[in-house]
Order: structure tokens, then C-alpha cells, then sequence
């Protein structure tokens, strides 16, 4: 590994903007923005993926290797991505840093507590949740209504067991409620962290976050409860962007960590705005499928952030395809689940195309993958107009992806201008129309069903006058629809809305899709049981 201050020179920071932790860790001082205030933005490109297995189908992975694709053919870049979270980490997927000759480095310290910005995040959200349950406890002079208390509390790891808790139990003079937890991804305060862009931002933000309502129905907030300081003063430096290397050398920002299926799931505004002032070429990703990440992203964070898109990779692999055409593990051979799962892919173009955005496909290449699969996804795209390049990065590093950077290069010497994006719903649009919107552009759900619990909170939606609210939808990552057993491109299914969560420091409505959770358990064997450190601190397992 270079050392980071390297890694920093090269790009240009300054030594009063850089923070190490170490050496091949830095955080960079927002401050750098008003320094390069005049300098013109990059181009962005934009990796997402179609409905993915279990394991994931290495969007990471492809946009380190792009990157490395790009330095290898004399491109000046950089790369965005979130931060992992220990639950996942340590349950079904493991590590979020990439794998084979396409990683994050340091990975073991990226992957495990890094510089802290996770535990702070958790400590903010706790240290608020302590303040409600103290100010009642110290006689409730705001008038909370203890069964309309909003803030759960957070931790990130996964759990079942703390979906729905008790507190208050014993001699301690307070109120016995119930109460839940969440993962820390999922927290308001993630997504607030997400798209603070200074100090200032931040605490308004902070303050606005909903805690609970009175029985009279008065929302009650954080800033009620003067919360607000003392929680920036803990996000303090996990405000500021992480700055280390891929193996290969090229520079990158891990900044938050936002799932998403439940969240947004992007990384900081932040990290994406001095990127773009840094480097020539910014690859970012956003969570999970076209339908989830990279809608949330086109949606909300453009055009809250004021940057533009110019490109978006769409990562396919052959065992997504051929595992939503309904191919199951004992399964042998494989190219009929192929050829019915290719269908996903088809809607995944289809719903980028309908934003009016350029896309390359990158096959994503595993081992066991053979020739005859690989062409016949190759004809199937080129049959409907679509270039496609094979990624191999994770065996051969940059030289593996130097096709698919060459496209990338290619696609975006021949954009004119910058892509004229055509959003989901405007803005101003009422909350429920945005919902149903979404719902059906993007889903192409034929049907809409709202609990009763939904309607009420749309009801105090229109009393309140929170339509101003972007919809940050919460639904399974493993279909285009709220029902992860629909696999491929399903059509005529119903959407149901059971709950609605109102964000209202970050400024979400987080509509709850079918079955989604968010907390999630670990597997029967997770991770962790693999997951080892030896004499000399060396940890294994983890990737």
C-alpha cells in the first residue's frame, strides 16, 4: 500500500486537510470544497445492478475494478462507496470491500470499526433516545405520549432478538414501554450524515428529527429536547469523508453507510462533491438493484446534491440470471434458468433508459462461469442495441476491466451533454402520489393496497403539511416487487404499503413494502463462525 498522505498529494489535498488515522488512513476536512470552489466537476458514473442473490453480485467489486480499468488506461479517478456495516459483515454476505484483486485496503480495518464513524453514528442515535426516555422519567414536561414514541434505538449488528424489547423493567422509577431496535444503516441520523454538508446543515437537520407526538397528536422533536449539539458534537469527525486506496492504488472515499433497502444507499454528498473536484472519472455505487439503490439516487440524492450523472454501469452475473429465472442451489447445468432469468436484466435497462441515462452492461465474470453463457448474454444484449463488456477484475485486477473502462471512456466521449433526466414524481407532488408513482414507473406494480396504518400517517402527512417529503421506499432487495419469491421481471402483482415512517430530519417518508425489517437476524452458520485473528493481529475469514 501507498501511504495515504501519498495518496493525498497526488490528488492534490493539503496537508490542514488531512487527518490521518495512521498510515493508509486519512479523514479530509470538508473545508477543501471552498478551496476548489472554481475547479469544473468530473464526470460521474454510476454502478448499479439487477435483483441480486444472497452473496451479492459484486457491484463493489466492479467499481473498484473500473477504476483500476480506468488508471490502467491513464485515467485520473476516484471511487465513492459506502461504508460496511458490521451486521452483514458478519452474517450472510461477509465483508463489503470487494474481493480478489479488486479490494478496499486496509480491508480488515475498513471492515471492522474504521475510523469510528459507525460507532459515533450509534452513539448520537442511543444518546437521543437516552434524552426522551430521561425527560419523561424527570416528569415529562413536553407531554409525551408514551405510546406514540417514535425513536427506537440502534446498534449495528444483526439481531432478531431486539426487534421488539421491553425497556423501563425494574426499581428505576420510569415508564415500562415498549421499545425497538434497528440497525444502525437504517438510522434517520445515517441518512442525515448522508447528505450534511457542514456543521450548520447538520444540527438543523438533527433538530428536526421526529421522537414521539403528544396525545393532543403534537409532534415532538429532538430540538425540543435541545439534543441537537451535543449529537453533532459527536459526529464531529464522522462527518468528514474517509479517504484510502484500492489494491492497485486508486484513491477512494468510504464515507457512510446507508442500506439500500431500507435507507437510501449511497454514500455521503459530501464524498461525491470533493471527488468530483479531485479526479477526471468518479465511480459511485448505490445499493442493491436499479429498482432500489440507483432509484433512490436519481430521485433523491441528484437533486438534493446539484450534481449531475453522465453514465450508469449496470453489474449482471450469470448466477443472478440464472437465479431469477428460479435456478436453485442442487440445480444442475443451468442455461434454461438463464435464458428465463435474462428477463431481469431487460427490466433493470428498461428502468435506467426511462430516467433517460446512457448504461453500459458489465458481466461481472465468476469462475464457473462458461463460455456458452457468457456469449449468449453477450447476443442477447447486443440483439436488443446494448453493449456489454466482460469484467474479470477480481481475478485479473485492472488489466481484467480495462474493456469495460475503455467502453466506459468511449460512451461518455460520445454524450453531447449531460443526460436531461426525467425524475419519478416532482417534488412537490403529495406524498401518496409520489409513493404511487414509484410504485408504478419504477416497480410496474398493476395494483396499490395501504393499510390502515399507512393511511393514517398519510392523513397526518396532508394535516401537517409534510408533503414536501422525498419518498425513500423500503422493500426486499431480491425482486422488483414487495415479495421476494417473485423472481425475474414479474408483472400484475399488487404493492402493499403496511407502514410509512416519517424521517422528518432528513426529510424521508419511508414507505414499509410487504415483509421488510428493519433489523435483521443472522443466518443458521453466519460469518462470524469463520471469522478469526492471529499471534500477530492477522485477521481471517472475513472476507
Amino acid at each position: 500500500m501507498k501511504l495515504v498522505s501519498d495518496i493525498a498529494k497526488e490528488l492534490g489535498i493539503t496537508e490542514d486537510e488531512l487527518e490521518l488515522y495512521g498510515k493508509y488512513m486519512a479523514k479530509v476536512n470538508p473545508s477543501i470544497l471552498e478551496r476548489l470552489a472554481g475547479k469544473k466537476n468530473g464526470k460521474l458514473v454510476l454502478v448499479t445492478a439487477i435483483n441480486p442473490t444472497s452473496a451479492g453480485e459484486g457491484k463493489t467489486t466492479t467499481t473498484i475494478g473500473l477504476s483500476q480499468g480506468l488508471r490502467k488506461i491513464g485515467k485520473k479517478v476516484m471511487i465513492t462507496i459506502r461504508e460496511p456495516s458490521l451486521g452483514p459483515n458478519f452474517g450472510i454476505k461477509g465483508g463489503g470491500t470487494g474481493g480478489g484483486k479488486c479490494q478496499l485496503l486496509p480491508a480488515d480495518e475498513i471492515n471492522l470499526n474504521f475510523t469510528g464513524d459507525f460507532p459515533a453514528i450509534s452513539a448520537a442515535h442511543n444518546l437521543l433516545s437516552a434524552l426522551v426516555n430521561n425527560h419523561i422519567f424527570q416528569g415529562n414536561e413536553l407531554g409525551f405520549d408514551l405510546k406514540k414514541i417514535s425513536w427506537k434505538r440502534t446498534i449495528d449488528m444483526n439481531d432478531r432478538s431486539l426487534r421488539q424489547i421491553l425497556v423501563g423493567i425494574g426499581d428505576q422509577g420510569g415508564a415500562l414501554v415498549e421499545d425497538t431496535f434497528l440497525i444502525t444503516p437504517a438510522s434517520e441520523i445515517m441518512a442525515i450524515m448522508g447528505f450534511a454538508e457542514n456543521y450548520g446543515m447538520l444540527k438543523d437537520m438533527l433538530s428536526k428529527i421526529t421522537v414521539g407526538y403528544t396525545k393532543e397528536g403534537k409532534r415532538l422533536t429532538a430540538g425540543d429536547l435541545k439534543a441537537q449539539g451535543a449529537m453533532a458534537a459527536l459526529l464531529k469527525n464522522a462527518i468528514k469523508p474517509n479517504l484510502v486506496q484500492t489494491t492497485e492504488g486508486v484513491p477512494g472515499f468510504v464515507h457512510i453507510g446507508p442500506f439500500g433497502n431500507i435507507a437510501h444507499g449511497h454514500n455521503s454528498v459530501l464524498a461525491d462533491k470533493i471527488a468530483l473536484k479531485l479526479a477526471d472519472y468518479v465511480i459511485t455505487e448505490a445499493g442493491f438493484g436499479s429498482d432500489l439503490g440507483a432509484q433512490k439516487f436519481v430521485d433523491i440524492v441528484l437533486r438534493r446534491a446539484g450534481y449531475n450523472l453522465d453514465l450508469v454501469v449496470l453489474v449482471v452475473s450469470i448466477k443472478a440470471l440464472k437465479h431469477n429465472g428460479g435456478m436453485k442451489p442442487t440445480d444442475n447445468g443451468g442455461m434454461e434458468f438463464l435464458r428465463k432469468g435474462i428477463d431481469n436484466m431487460f427490466y433493470h435497462i428498461a428502468n435506467m433508459e426511462r430516467y433517460g441515462l446512457p448504461l453500459i452492461i458489465s458481466l461481472n465474470r465468476f469462475k464457473d462461469d462458461t463460455e456458452e453463457e457468457i456469449e449468449f448474454v453477450r447476443k442477447e444484449a447486443e440483439k436488443k442495441g446494448y453493449r456489454m463488456a466482460l469484467n474479470e477484475g477480481y481475478m485479473k485486477g485492472g488489466d481484467g476491466a480495462v474493456e469495460l473502462a475503455r467502453e466506459v471512456v468511449e460512451a461518455l466521449d460520445k454524450a453531447k451533454s449531460t443526460p436531461n433526466i426525467n425524475f419519478t414524481y416532482q417534488r412537490d407532488e403529495p406524498v401518496k402520489t409520489k409513493i404511487d408513482k414509484i410504485a408504478t414507473k419504477v416497480y410496474r406494480a398493476s395494483k396499490i393496497e395501504y393499510s390502515k396504518k399507512a393511511l393514517r400517517v398519510l392523513k397526518r402527512v396532508k394535516d401537517e403539511k409534510l408533503d414536501f417529503l422525498d419518498v425513500c421506499m423500503a422493500k426486499t432487495q431480491y425482486s422488483i416487487s414487495d415479495d421476494q419469491n417473485k423472481l425475474g421481471w414479474p408483472k400484475e402483482f399488487t404493492i402493499t404499503i403496511e407502514d410509512i415512517m416519517l424521517s422528518t430530519g432528513v426529510g424521508f417518508a419511508v414507505p414499509l413494502l410487504g415483509e421488510i425489517m428493519t433489523m435483521p437476524g443472522l443466518p443458521k452458520h453466519p460469518i462470524s463462525e469463520e471469522v478469526n485473528i492471529d499471534e500477530r493481529g492477522d485477521i481471517t475469514g472475513l472476507l
